[in-house]
């Protein structure tokens, strides 16, 4: 199933409430939250308060991407504040075992993030215990970057590895979507989405929706 998750990190902060009823009215089936810490990565961004307030505002299930130091300590309170999806980076957690199994004694989905020079050699022992994997197409920190073309190879690889080892993992892509790469993208396995400008950048993020899943779907 193809997903769409718009990332509020390129919506309009000031119209934040009607920017997501509009992508919803798109098609739109899930809200990416990016949280940075200014430490694991560059960039300072939300945080609980935030996600508390989003699930109050919007019934779709938010997918929280925390780009943190330490996740562990974190992962379960944004569960709590009301986040459905909560994904960690292989490269921040040494426990990431533990950190998977709290999220999902939360009852909450549980991700693993992979940056793009991190070799899925490190998602080997990991995988069996992720929900989904989220592959980062671009250096996480910042919004509005530039797709890297070796994504779609590296989905199509963490796609073989799922499906040799007879897992239901999902893949979850996120840095640079737009028009021009998701049917690429979905071609190799991804399946959920994650679009920050090209959903909010021209102002209307219904349309964008609706043509995002268009093209998705042209070359799968």
């Amino acid at each position: 199933m193809i997903e769409i998750a718009p990332s509020i990190l390129s919506a309009d902060f000031a119209r934040l409430g009607e920017e997501i009823a509009a992508a919803e009215r798109g098609g739109a089936t899930l809200i990416h939250v990016d949280v940075m810490d200014g430490h694991f990565v560059p960039n300072l961004t939300v945080g609980l308060p935030v996600v508390r307030s989003l699930a109050r505002a919007t019934h779709l299930p938010l997918d929280t991407h925390l780009m943190i130091s330490e996740p562990g300590l974190y992962a379960e309170k944004f569960v709590e504040a009301g986040a459905q999806m909560v994904s960690v980076h292989i490269e921040a957690d040494p426990h990431i075992h533990r950190t998977l199994a709290a999220i999902k004694k939360r009852g909450a989905k549980a991700g693993v993030v992979i940056n793009p020079a991190t070799s899925l050699f490190h998602l080997e022992e990991a995988l069996q215990f992720a929900d989904y994997v989220l592959v980062m197409s671009v250096n996480p920190g910042f919004g509005g970057q530039e797709f890297i073309p070796t994504s779609v190879e590296k989905v199509r690889r963490l796609r073989r590895m799922i499906e040799e080892r007879g897992l239901q993992t999902r893949i979850e892509i996120d840095g640079g979507i737009d028009q021009d790469n998701i049917a690429k993208c979905a071609s190799a396995g991804a399946e959920i989405f994650v679009a920050g400008t090209a959903v909010f950048g021209d102002g209307d993020p219904a349309r964008s929706v609706r043509e995002l899943l268009a093209a998705a779907v042209q070359m799968v």
